[in-house]
């Protein structure tokens, strides 16, 4: 029977039946509701620019400390021959990190592959690596008004939240390569160090 609800072997319809426990239960969901929907926009924009930073932040700490832990040999070494070495990734990083910030901070923008394609060691590359989180912490300092202004990104109109969130998502799908590359050496990646 559509519109019922049994109960044992009584059967009534659902909107002639409330129990205590279901009164109480609206009551509460209602008022929790109504809470949450006056909360909500000053929730979505506490969480803006901070949680795009935890997320940069996070990634560029474990990469950083990678670049950091792999040797100077090992800065040569790909899993196969089509994959950029581990060296050309961080400096792939590197890069990628200053055009990104340099769209949100109004700089002029570098050449994504400029540090892939001019440093190889181990120092230069951790250097640039580091120069580039300072550069980004700039980029990550806006409050949400501020990155909620309009920029030209890969020729279309986009936020600046959608390059700094862009910037850190991309961090999070090299480090996915960084894992493996360790993996691969035998070494623990930092996310998974104690």
């Amino acid at each position: 029977m559509a519109g019922t609800i049994s109960l044992g072997t009584n059967v009534c319809s659902a909107a002639s039946y409330r129990s205590p426990q279901t009164e109480i239960y609206m009551k509460r969901f209602s008022i929790s509701l109504a809470a949450l929907l006056i909360a909500a926009p000053a929730f979505a924009q506490s969480v803006g620019v901070d949680a795009a930073r935890d997320n940069w932040k996070g990634m560029s700490n474990y990469i950083t400390k990678a670049a950091d832990q792999m040797s100077e040999a090992d800065y040569a070494y790909k899993p196969v021959a089509t994959v950029r070495s581990f060296g050309q990734l961080i400096g792939h990083i590197a890069g990628a990190q200053y055009m990104f910030c340099a769209m949100v901070l109004g700089d002029a923008a570098r050449g994504e592959g400029d540090i892939e394609k001019s440093t190889t060691t181990k120092e230069g590359l951790v250097a640039a690596l580091k120069g580039s989180n300072e550069y980004c912490a700039k980029a990550y300092a806006l409050n949400d008004a501020q990155a909620a202004a309009m920029i030209k990104m890969f020729g279309q109109d986009r936020s600046k939240m959608n390059a700094l969130v862009m910037n850190a998502a991309h961090l999070g799908e090299h480090y996915g390569n960084i894992v493996t590359y360790m993996r691969m050496k035998g070494m623990v990646p930092p996310s998974s160090q104690q």
